[in-house]
């Protein structure tokens, strides 16, 4: 684990994020508030592509809770029965649907509690829903934000909520909408687990990773 990087080379490292990637995006498919819920709770232990593949046919024709319903848990599970864990996914959503018509007036609520009491939703997925959908500036710590931050300083931590309190109070407040995006991103595609690339990397002069490649 790295040493926590000091308030100056935080900026520095996201002022450079920022200019190459002003409006990071996630790249799970959606369309409305409950699409975007049942897509991060499906990207669990599955890739984003992936998670794309199944629910872009599926939410052509699916996009609200009593749709869900309607559909019901054997066509859901045939729709989504590419994805890692499929089975019990498929159950959490048609119960997550059925709370949200029962409970909420088919509405996805916009609290971090009501989001987690959901099946199959815990701080993670509620984080992703209130930062994207909301604007909530949520950070939601997978494993590629826990490689980074522990890996470069910028949010060190033993475990994800020690890394996401890192994030809230480590980089300044203009960056903190689109942080774990940036990070996200970042982890993603240069800063690879197994090789990470180095010589693409925008920050590489800031790093302290002592295993750099060439």
């Amino acid at each position: 684990m790295a040493k926590q990087l000091d308030y100056h080379t935080i900026r520095t490292i996201f002022t450079r994020f920022q200019a190459a990637e002003p409006e990071p995006q996630g790249e799970l498919h959606y369309v409305n508030a409950y699409t975007l819920l049942v897509a991060v709770a499906l990207s669990a232990q599955a890739t984003d592509a992936g998670v794309n593949k199944a629910t872009r046919p599926l939410f052509a024709t699916v996009d609200t809770p009593q749709k869900m319903l309607d559909l019901g848990l054997e066509g859901l599970t045939e729709a989504i029965k590419t994805i890692g864990l499929f089975r019990q996914k498929a159950k959490n959503v048609i119960r997550l649907s059925e709370i949200l018509v029962n409970q909420y007036g088919g509405e996805v609520p916009s609290s971090r509690a009501a989001l987690q009491s959901l099946p199959g939703v815990g701080r993670k997925t509620a984080n992703v829903v209130l930062n994207m959908w909301w604007h909530v500036p949520a950070q939601a710590v997978d494993t590629h934000i826990f490689r980074v931050g522990n890996r470069t300083g910028i949010c060190p931590g033993k475990d994800v909520d020690q890394v996401e309190r890192a994030i809230e109070d480590n980089i300044p407040a203009e960056f903190q909408q689109h942080a774990h995006h940036w990070l996200i991103l970042h982890g993603r595609y240069i800063c690879t687990a197994r090789k990470p690339r180095c010589a693409d990397c925008l920050i590489r002069d800031l790093c302290p990773y002592e295993e750099k490649t060439a």
